[in-house]
């Protein structure tokens, strides 16, 4: 009888866990690529760049922490030593040399503890590997327009992206989406056609100007497939809050299969012609 209910309560105890491991997936799942409600921390993170970026934010705020709590510490500290109940008669010390030293070095120490991988991110960010996918993203006031060159299965061809006001969730999705495959290099080349844009991506970790007559160029490599969501990020005029972001991360296959649907889908474009590089 012991046994008996020893196996029920093991069984119980599982089917909770396995409920509640569900349920968390289910929930990480519904998160994934957008906010949330009352969101303090980065969504999900699904590039390696956006996770060290994560990593050293995450540093960074126990630093601060750290250092806030020796302060407050030195504060308290000398409030109470050196208060004049228990220091009737004041102290003549007009500096000392050790301390002098070790508040300078300190600080000199904590900047160079920073600035490393600091400067590894952004080595990574800056650096220009060979591209799997080359896509244009042009800023206009206020929606997105996409080129992608023509390759061997598809291509050659260039859609607006609209704000569509009937998808869910509500101010984040397009009518026509960016698409491209999990795992591959995807290098962006982004301008603007009338005034200052930015395209952002958070769970991609990382945002990138759209400038009138300039062409500036990042990269990023999805390793997880999913729908994401962004907005441009530089007020823009009367309308900048409805100019969303959304690009569909999907398998080589699928990908392939977008991009000959979407020669006789969307206007075609010279080949090639628009693009200041090529994807090396």
């Amino acid at each position: 009888m012991r046994t008996t209910q020893t196996q029920y309560r093991s069984s119980g105890l599982f089917a909770a866990l396995g409920a509640f491991l569900a349920s968390s997936a289910s929930a990480l799942a519904a998160g994934l690529g957008q906010p949330e409600p009352w969101q303090m921390d980065r969504q999900i993170q699904v590039t390696e760049n956006g996770r060290d970026i994560h990593a050293f934010e995450v540093g960074l705020h126990w630093l601060s922490f750290g250092i806030s709590v020796f302060v407050l510490g030195l504060l308290v500290y000398c409030i109470y030593r050196f208060n004049e109940k228990a220091n009737p008669k004041p102290s003549k010390t007009t500096h000392n040399t050790m301390i002098e030293v070790a508040w300078t070095i300190v600080p000199v120490l904590i900047l160079v503890a920073v600035a490393i991988p600091s400067f590894r991110l952004l080595r990574t960010q800056l650096s220009d590997p060979k591209a799997d996918v080359l896509v244009k993203v042009t800023g206009h006031a206020w929606y997105w327009s996409y080129e992608y060159p023509a390759v061997e299965n598809g291509g050659g061809f260039t859609f607006d992206a609209n704000l569509d006001e009937e998808k869910a969730p509500k101010l984040l999705n397009v009518d026509n989406e960016m698409v491209v495959p999990v795992n591959k290099i995807v290098k962006l080349q982004v301008t603007a056609a009338d005034v200052m844009h930015s395209w952002a991506m958070p769970a991609f970790g990382f945002k990138i100007d759209a400038i009138p007559g300039r062409l500036n160029q990042f990269w990023f490599n999805a390793d997880r497939e999913g729908v994401y969501h962004g907005q441009c990020s530089e007020l823009c005029g009367t309308r900048h809050a409805y100019m969303p972001i959304t690009v569909r991360v999907v398998s080589d296959a699928a990908y392939a299969q977008w991009l000959v649907e979407g020669k006789t889908k969307f206007a075609r474009i010279d080949d090639g012609a628009k693009f200041a590089d090529s994807r090396r």
